[in-house]
């Protein structure tokens, strides 16, 4: 049985391998989908050596940059963005990278901003908030990076965030793990205090629904999102591609 799946690390929660089975009986398609939890990137070749009858595989963090030296080309939007979280395989045998990450996030997006949400601040610098710069950009969002440590692409530490830092950008996107099931207690380090009614707070995690980062959100009267829709949105596009 031809296969499809997601490479990540610590993916025992994931969401692709729910929706993926499903949607497979649901249409009683002849496929399967599994996870390959690997601790490294440079067990990527035994997998493809392994399982010679992958059609297409998603990416998840923390490889979503790591995985691009494997592949033998990129579409030209994941390699603008410099991330891919979509492989597809064909039948010459090459495999090339997409990224559907932007798309999720831009179709979830959409609905709640209003025209003052002009400004974002992207909490985190991985491969997953390279897609959500990409789609701020075509969404004409302004935005600035918050990183833990120094880092030519953030403008923000942690350390250095003020209330007026926040109150000046009227989106705040947690592109981090930090909040991400078991460890629901946690969120990112910022001055909550300066979220207001004009907030919109866009968490991509999707377990627990309602992150403490949300939460912290919601109690200043924020409009608050979770990565589920994102995710759905990212799925769709990833399957139109692996079948196209």
């Amino acid at each position: 049985m031809s296969k499809f799946g997601l490479v990540g690390r610590n993916i025992a929660y994931s969401f692709s391998k729910a929706h993926f089975t499903a949607k497979f009986e649901r249409e009683k398609l002849p496929y399967s989908y599994g996870n390959f939890d690997i601790q490294n990137i440079s067990r990527f070749p035994e997998i493809l050596k392994e399982n010679n009858d992958i059609l297409g595989l998603n990416v998840t963090i923390p490889y979503k940059e790591q995985v691009i030296p494997y592949l033998d080309g990129l579409h030209k939007t994941a390699a603008e963005i410099g991330a891919v979280n979509t492989i597809k395989f064909y039948p010459s045998g090459k495999i090339k990278g997409f990224n559907t990450d932007y798309y999720g996030f831009m179709k979830s997006i959409k609905p709640f901003l209003k025209p003052h949400h002009t400004h974002a601040l992207i909490l985190g610098t991985g491969g997953a908030s390279k897609a959500i710069a990409y789609a701020l950009k075509k969404l004409n969002i302004s935005f600035d990076y918050v990183s833990r440590s120094p880092n030519p692409k953030a403008k923000f530490l942690y350390s250095n965030l003020t209330e007026d830092i926040i109150k000046s950008h009227q989106v705040i996107i947690n592109c981090t793990p930090i909040g991400t099931h078991p460890n629901v207690n946690v969120c990112p380090d910022i001055p909550y205090d300066g979220i207001n009614k004009e907030h919109l707070l866009f968490d991509l995690i999707y377990n627990p629904i309602l992150t403490k980062f949300l939460m912290c959100g919601e109690i200043q009267g924020a409009t608050v999102c979770n990565g589920s829709k994102m995710l759905e949105y990212q799925a769709e596009k990833a399957w139109e591609i692996w079948t196209k």
